[in-house]
């Protein structure tokens, strides 16, 4: 409901435009993340921080963190000089890269205060101010590349976009650190690839056709305008078809060509 609510309003408070593509494209992009929610199986129950760091430590989540660490560093130092300023997934994309951090960091701190609240000794733990730390990190740096984004682009379709992947980075993460593909069916990979289509169709409307005048009430105008375009034939094209024509009248005037 944050994509469409924020895509909406934007278009009524702020005066942007959206048209009816564009709440489609919206539509559709929470459609699909609610499908890939729905098929996303459940988490693996940890619930103490050496179980956390059991997870953190195995080799799939280290190569899949050190991917998504060296492709933000390329983003923010070497992409976002040259094209964030043009092109509006370069900082959603750095945010919704950190957004796996900050949400792997906030799982571990809500098993450190249950802890703590257990009376476990979660403050002499190291991982706990790791994870504090990472998360502070982390969400200072999407907030930073976020009002970046939101200063230069639309905002009814920086919300919708930034949605998407942090939907889509976050489901991966957490499948990822869990391993939570051992346990899924053929039902629900079938149902989150569908659902991850549905989300670039979404995305797709939103943005390719965000500059056309297209709304609920013009839509009959727009589909006659479309379809009553006469089909336009150039001088050229008309001299040829008479003069190849074998079956032209007598009385019908002919074309010479003189070549010289």
């Amino acid at each position: 409901c944050s994509v469409l609510c924020s895509a909406i309003l934007s278009s009524y408070l702020l005066g942007e435009r959206l048209n009816l593509l564009g709440k489609l494209g919206c539509m559709l992009s929470l459609v699909g993340s609610t499908v890939m929610v729905i098929h996303a199986p459940e988490d693996e129950e940890v619930t103490t921080l050496d179980e956390m760091l059991s997870k953190l430590k195995e080799p799939g989540f280290l190569a899949y963190a050190a991917i998504l660490l060296a492709a933000c560093l390329l983003l923010i130092f070497y992409l976002a000089p040259r094209y964030g300023q043009s092109n509006i997934l370069i900082y959603l994309t750095i945010c919704s890269v950190i957004g796996a951090f900050s949400v792997s960091s906030v799982k571990g701190l809500g098993i450190a205060i249950k802890g703590f609240f257990a009376a476990q000794p979660v403050l002499q733990h190291p991982l706990t101010w790791i994870l504090v730390i990472t998360l502070v990190a982390s969400i200072t740096t999407q907030i930073n590349y976020l009002n970046k984004s939101l200063d230069i682009f639309n905002t009814s379709l920086v919300f919708p976009i930034y949605y998407v992947l942090f939907t889509t980075i976050v489901i991966t993460t957490s499948i990822i650190l869990f391993k939570e593909w051992v346990t899924m069916t053929v039902i629900d990979i079938i149902g989150t690839v569908c659902g991850f289509l549905t989300i670039i169709l979404g995305v797709f409307l939103l943005h390719a056709f965000k500059d056309l005048d297209v709304s609920l009430w013009n839509l009959p105008q727009v589909l006659q305008s479309v379809q009553q375009v006469p089909a336009t034939r150039d001088d050229k094209n008309i001299l040829i078809e008479v003069d190849n024509s074998s079956i032209a009248p007598e009385d019908k005037p002919k074309v010479f060509i003189i070549y010289t």
